[in-house]
């Protein structure tokens, strides 16, 4: 096994140490085949019925575009987080350090989110406009092992432009969200005794919804596999997969202890963290994971650490 092998998605100039994942690729090429089928059905439905289709690819292609340009930024507000200098985080920039290193990657922005919630995430459109950012209550509950552990995972999305990937695989589902509340909007101005315009109405209505369900299914199942792939990949890298479950536990654990208030607030922003975070009860949150579930994170950690002879 390699732990060093390069991935060719890369540019010339921008190198990494990450593992490739032939399997990511693999998921990533069907979940985009896939969703190219959908895409191809929301067309040729708008050509049928007449509705302007570059209106309404226009308007979804331009709200990707803000969310992909802007993803740093926003997830840096949202979470109330800021980018912090070697000066004033020292001991989170040299895990970074080091980590890069180890990688031979650019290293990107570094961010501490003022919060209790034991978590991390990573954002960026590119390489080079990417961020980590890391909470207080992380910091404050790992150890110097498993903090890189978590660290690297997070690098390892950066390094396979996941944030891009996931973006433009959202494409199909923003798009057909927005149709079926063009129809809504439009069908107000209709005459309701025109069946015919009733009946067109809800064969889009129901058409919409099918294809948003089928593309909101395909993308959590390619993100529960991202996330797989960059515990592998910083497992690979760091050599210490324990550390790494050690740190799923810890902060899979403590999650119990903050305010349900607190984790219904983060719930939004599970598709970014390290681990989500959930509420207790029944929720959304977790019958439509961002995230595979703790038991089968652990249970590929414990064979890599098999694989390198660590049992």
């Amino acid at each position: 096994m390699t732990c060093w092998e390069p991935k060719g998605s890369f540019p010339a100039d921008v190198k990494t140490r990450y593992a490739a994942d032939r399997g990511l690729t693999t998921r990533m090429v069907l979940t985009m085949f896939l969703l190219g089928l959908l895409y191809v059905v929301l067309m040729a439905l708008l050509m049928v019925i007449g509705l302007p289709a570059w209106l309404a690819l226009g308007i979804a292609a331009a709200g990707l575009f803000f969310q992909w340009y802007f993803s740093d930024s926003v997830a840096l507000y949202a979470m109330h987080a800021r980018v912090v200098t070697p000066e004033e985080a020292p001991q989170l920039h040299a895990v970074i350090d080091r980590l890069c290193a180890l990688a031979d990657m650019p290293k990107p922005r570094v961010a501490i989110a003022d919060t209790d919630i034991p978590n991390a995430f990573a954002t960026g459109r590119s390489p080079g406009r990417s961020v980590v950012c890391a909470t207080t209550g992380l910091m404050r509950r790992l150890d110097a092992e498993e903090l890189e552990g978590v660290l690297a995972h997070e690098l390892s999305h950066v390094a396979h432009r996941d944030v891009a990937v996931m973006t433009i695989a959202s494409f199909v589902g923003v798009l057909a969200g927005f149709l079926t509340r063009a129809m809504m909007w439009s069908s107000m101005g209709r005459d309701r005794r025109d069946q015919n315009a009733a009946l067109v109405f809800l064969v889009v209505l129901v058409v919409s919804v099918v294809v948003y369900a089928l593309s909101f299914l395909l993308i959590r199942v390619l993100s529960r596999y991202r996330e797989l792939s960059a515990d592998r990949s910083g497992a690979l890298l760091t050599a210490k997969p324990s550390a790494l479950a050690r740190a799923l536990q810890k902060v899979s654990g403590d999650m119990a202890a903050i305010p349900s208030r607190d984790l219904r607030k983060a719930e939004a922003f599970n598709a970014f963290f390290f681990t989500p975070a959930r509420s207790q009860g029944l929720s959304l949150s977790t019958l439509f994971s961002t995230h595979p579930p703790l038991e089968q994170r652990l249970e590929q950690l414990a064979k890599i650490a098999t694989q390198l002879g660590q049992a």
